[in-house]
């Protein structure tokens, strides 16, 4: 719970709009433009970031990307995530 001295407010505009304390937005790293959800609970409303990509599985995005060739081995697939990671320390 938010000790009193911590709490802050924010007032309702006429068009239903609520500016979050600079301070809050800071904190969550909540820039302009960021798109929140918006959920009623029993205790208030809460706010959390929306997802930036709608929910999927892995059955509707398996195969999606075209790939000519012989099927990698795990091994390989390791090897190629180890050596995109060293090229990427280096940058």
């Amino acid at each position: 719970m938010v000790s009193p001295q911590k709490r802050q407010t924010t007032i309702i505009s006429t068009k239903g709009q609520v500016i979050l304390p600079k301070a809050i937005r800071d904190q969550r790293h909540w820039p302009a433009g960021m798109r929140l959800t918006v959920e009623s609970t029993s205790d208030g409303v809460l706010l959390k970031p929306a997802a930036i990509f709608p929910p999927t599985s892995v059955e509707k995005v398996f195969g999606s990307l075209p790939y000519a060739g012989k099927a990698k081995s795990i091994e390989e697939m390791d090897a190629a995530v180890a050596a995109e990671a060293k090229r990427r320390a280096r940058d």
